[in-house]
């Protein structure tokens, strides 16, 4: 879902929006197929993603760093960004509500809020920090993930009055 995952010191241009900049960034956009759970549902105003895996595998403080972790969790809210798009047809008039950030660590591992900034630092260059990417956010430890992955990330956004 993004080409390097690198952090792109870039501010977003009014005129462009932002899917747009989104792919501007790396990440890209691709029509989904509906699977056995849904990865996007809309309650009220709001719409909530179910968890996006990362394709790294492997566990934090046992052979993964926290800068490949943080790469990791870019990748699931660039996957989010897809399904979200997919779903609603628009990035457009959405804030970030929440984020849920899970890292595959061991219990010795104690800076999964940092791998998580990973997730929130692509969601603020999009949705703007201090907008309507301000989010509040969880950063927890697993002993494990499904298919071993990295980061699991799940979101709330809210659709904003047109």
């Amino acid at each position: 879902m993004i080409d390097d995952g690198k952090s792109v010191a870039a501010k977003k241009d009014s005129t462009v929006d932002r899917k747009q900049f989104a792919e501007s960034l790396g990440v890209t956009f691709s029509k989904q197929e509906p699977g056995y759970l849904a990865m996007v549902v809309r309650s009220g105003q709001q719409l909530i993603t179910s968890g996006h895996v990362s394709d790294l595998k492997g566990k934090l403080g046992s052979g993964l760093t926290v800068e490949e972790g943080q790469m990791a969790a870019r990748q699931c809210a660039a996957k989010i960004l897809n399904s979200v798009w997919n779903f609603h047809g628009t990035l457009e008039g959405l804030r970030v509500l929440k984020v849920l950030g899970c890292v595959n660590s061991t219990l010795e591992f104690h800076e999964q809020h940092l791998v998580i900034n990973g997730c929130s630092d692509l969601l603020h260059s999009i949705f703007g920090k201090t907008t309507d990417g301000y989010h509040a956010r969880s950063a927890l430890g697993f002993a494990q993930l499904p298919t071993g992955a990295a980061v699991e990330v799940e979101a709330i956004f809210e659709i904003l009055p047109s």
